[in-house]
């Protein structure tokens, strides 16, 4: 093996598979591929228009980008597409609980798809991920507040309570819902373990800009479906694998999570 498992010979992850999912415009795709190779996993660049069957794999990720431009909204055709093409099964597959996973495009592509926030199964996306306030595209470090309780299935092996640096690179970030709904989906959030990231500042505050880069409510970063196998987050874990924090490598606990997670699954 190329990289290798950093872990050596103490756990075989080479049956895990991996699809990283991919359109014209997503960019990322590789940094994901091997942030799970890394760990020994075996992980596929799978072209949408080549993807045969969802349960030939273990895991769905989705990477950032700008699939198909952004038009319309950010990750929506990209989230039309997958629905055309495997929307039942997706469905299946999440319910089965195989792990699914979005960074930033692949975030908003999960919201579009409407399995997150995941309240219920719905036909058209609840919520969506609007214009960062700054009205522009925000390339910057960000420091993570881990939130989890343990629900989430991407981020167990992390410290409640635990700060991580990692990247963020986005134009549209900020976490809304309908204003008929904002208050009763954001209690559902919290009272479910559904936040599982919120942006901070240096001394572990919650805080506006440029700490929290697009403005999201409640410095919303990241969040889960109410089962913890839906995962969405803007910045990018797989640019911070090595990365160290008190618990160890800030990216690489991520992906290490859900490893485990199929694994015992």
């Amino acid at each position: 093996m190329l990289f290798g498992s950093i872990w050596g010979d103490q756990m075989d992850k080479s049956e895990i598979k991996v699809c990283v999912l991919r359109i014209e415009g997503t960019n990322n795709e590789e940094e994901l591929y091997y942030a799970f190779k890394r760990l020994g996993a075996s992980p596929e660049l799978v072209h949408l228009k080549k993807l045969k069957d969802i349960f030939d794999y273990n895991c769905l990720m989705i990477p950032g980008g700008f699939s198909t431009g952004d038009y319309v909204r950010a990750g929506a055709i990209f989230a039309s597409r997958i629905r055309a093409k495997i929307g039942n099964n997706l469905h299946k597959f999440i319910d089965d609980g195989w792990p699914v996973g979005g960074i930033c495009n692949g975030f908003q592509v999960l919201v579009e798809l409407g399995v997150l926030p995941g309240f219920t199964r719905r036909e058209y996306p609840d919520a969506c991920l609007f214009l960062n306030d700054s009205a522009r595209f925000e390339c910057r470090p960000t420091l993570l507040k881990h939130e989890s309780k343990g629900k989430c299935v991407f981020t167990r092996n992390i410290p409640k309570g635990e700060i991580m640096l990692v990247p963020s690179a986005h134009g549209e970030g900020k976490l809304l819902f309908p204003k008929d709904k904002e208050s009763e989906y954001y209690n559902k959030l919290f009272e479910n373990d559904q936040v599982v990231f919120r942006y901070v500042d240096k001394d572990g505050e919650y805080a506006g800009y440029p700490w929290n880069p697009n403005g999201s409510a409640y410095n919303i970063a990241g969040i889960c479906n109410e089962a913890g196998n839906v995962f969405g987050m803007m910045p990018h874990p797989e640019r911070a694998f090595f990365d160290k924090n008190k618990s160890g490598m800030s990216g690489m606990n991520v992906f290490k999570s859900v490893l485990d997670y199929i694994e015992e699954k």
